[in-house]
C-alpha cells in the first residue's frame, strides 16, 4: 500500500520542481540573476505575509523566491531527497526531523550565515552533522509560545482556579484535518513539563524515559479529569469541534500565542499554565515553544543570501520573533503580544521545545491518536502508552529540548 503513496508524493515534488524552473526561466528573462526555492507548510494569510516579506529581498537582489506550499510537508521533503530534488530552503515545524536530516548529512551548517547570539540558544543549538561535528543547521523563522491559558481578561487567581476545575469551563475542539488530536499533545506535554520539571520532560522527548512511566501516566490522567475523558456526551463534541472555533470570554482555552488574535477582541489575557494544572511543581515557570525553522538543503548563493534575510530583525515574517533585537509590538492594545515577545526572547525564561515536534514523524502521529482515544477510553490508557512506547522504541539523535530563554 505504501508504494502508490510514495510514487505519488515523488511526482509532487517533481511537478513543483518543474513549477519552479518555469517560472525562474520567466524572471531570469526579465533581468534576475537567480532563483531560491522553498518548501513550507504555511497557506492562506501566513503565505501571503511570507510572499509579502520576501519581496524587498526579490527586488534588491534580483533573485526569485520560489514558495513551494504543502500540507504534506514531511512526506514530500522526504521524496525530495529521495528523489534528489529537494529545495534549496525547507521551514520545517520543530527540530525532531531536522536533527535527524543533520544527523543524516542531508542539511548545510548555518555558521557564519547569521549571529546565533541574538537567539536564546535553546532556538539555534548545534547538533551532529553527518561527521559528528555540531554545529547549527537551523534559523527560527516564525516562534510560538504555549503553556498559556487564556481567559477573558476579568477572572482572578482564584476564579482562574474555580473555572479550571470545571470540564465545561474549558473550550477544547480536537479537529485538525490529518493532524486532529495535536491540541491534545500539547495539554499532556505542558502537564508533565509543569508536574515532572524539564528534565524529566527532555528524558521523556528524546525517547530516553518510556511512555509507561508513572509521571507521564499521570500528566495524561490529570488532562483527563481537566476536559472531561470518557463523559461521551462531551467527549463526541470535543472530537468534532475545530481548534480554533470561538470560545467565550468566561471560559477557559489552553491554546499557544496564535490565538491572540481571536482573544484580543474579547480583552483577553492569559496566564501560565503551572498556575491551573492540578499538581504542578512550587515554582514551576517553564514555557512550552514551538517553531517554524529554516534549514539549508542546497548551498548556493541565492540560499545563502535569503537565510541571511530571514535573520535580519526588521524582516517581517509570520507571528512572532524569537530574535532578540527585533521591534517589540506597541500600543496599550497589545499588552498581551508584548509579553509573549519578551518571554520568546527574554534570556530570564526557561523555553522548552513542544515534545511532540522533536518526535519522528511516525511517533508523532501515534501520539495524536492516542489522545483521541484516551478521551473515548480513558480506562484503556495503559495499554494505550504500551503501544507508544513500542513505536518509540528506536533511537534517535539526542536534541537540547530546553534551554535559556
Amino acid at each position: 500500500m505504501s508504494r502508490p503513496r510514495t510514487r505519488m508524493l515523488v511526482a509532487v515534488g517533481v511537478c513543483l520542481v518543474l513549477l519552479a524552473a518555469v517560472v525562474a526561466v520567466v524572471r531570469l528573462t526579465g533581468g534576475w540573476t537567480g532563483s531560491v526555492t522553498v518548501l513550507a507548510n504555511w497557506s492562506g494569510a501566513e503565505r501571503e505575509q511570507f510572499e509579502r516579506a520576501v519581496r524587498p529581498f526579490e527586488e534588491e537582489h534580483r533573485i526569485d523566491v520560489v514558495y513551494q506550499g504543502s500540507s504534506a510537508l514531511s512526506q514530500v521533503l522526504a521524496a525530495d531527497l529521495a528523489a534528489g530534488t529537494q529545495p534549496d530552503v525547507a521551514l520545517l515545524p520543530g527540530p525532531g526531523e531536522l536533527t535527524a536530516y543533520a544527523a543524516e548529512g542531508r542539511l548545510e551548517p548555518l555558521d557564519g550565515l547569521f549571529e546565533a547570539g541574538d537567539y536564546g540558544g535553546v532556538w539555534v543549538p548545534k547538533v551532529a552533522g553527518g561527521d559528528g561535528r555540531k554545529r547549527t543547521y537551523w534559523l527560527p523563522v516564525k516562534t510560538g509560545l504555549k503553556s498559556m491559558v487564556w481567559h477573558g481578561g476579568d477572572l482572578s487567581g482564584a476564579g482562574i482556579g474555580r473555572a479550571a476545575g470545571e470540564p465545561g469551563r474549558w473550550c477544547v475542539g480536537m479537529e485538525s484535518g490529518a493532524t486532529s488530536g495535536w491540541p491534545g499533545t500539547d495539554w499532556v506535554e505542558d502537564i508533565l513539563l509543569q508536574q515532572a520539571g524539564p528534565e524529566v520532560y527532555a528524558q521523556w522527548a528524546n525517547g530516553r524515559l518510556p511512555w509507561t512511566d508513572p509521571r507521564v501516566r499521570k500528566a495524561w490522567r490529570t488532562w483527563g479529569d481537566l476536559v472531561g475523558a470518557g463523559d461521551r456526551s462531551r467527549v463526541d463534541r470535543l472530537l468534532q469541534d475545530n481548534f480554533a472555533r470561538d470560545c467565550s470570554r468566561r471560559n477557559l482555552e489552553h491554546l499557544g500565542s496564535f490565538r491572540d488574535s481571536h482573544w484580543k477582541p474579547l480583552a483577553g489575557d492569559f496566564v501560565h499554565s503551572a498556575e491551573v494544572i492540578p499538581g504542578a511543581r512550587e515554582g514551576a515557570d517553564h514555557w512550552e515553544v514551538s517553531g517554524d525553522l529554516a534549514a539549508l538543503l542546497n548551498a548556493t548563493d541565492e540560499a545563502k543570501k535569503l537565510i541571511r534575510f530571514l535573520a535580519d530583525p526588521d524582516t517581517r515574517l509570520p507571528d512572532f520573533t524569537a530574535h532578540r533585537r527585533a521591534a517589540a509590538p506597541d500600543g496599550p492594545e497589545d499588552a498581551p503580544r508584548r509579553r509573549i515577545g519578551s518571554i520568546l526572547r527574554g534570556a530570564e525564561r526557561r523555553l522548552c521545545w513542544d515534545a511532540s515536534d522533536t518526535m519522528p514523524p511516525a511517533l508523532r502521529d501515534a501520539f495524536h491518536q492516542a489522545v483521541l482515544r484516551f478521551l473515548v477510553a480513558p480506562g484503556e490508557l495503559n495499554a494505550q502508552l504500551r503501544e507508544l512506547e513500542d513505536v518509540s522504541v528506536d533511537r534517535r539523535p539526542t536534541l537540547p529540548v530546553c534551554g535559556g530563554g
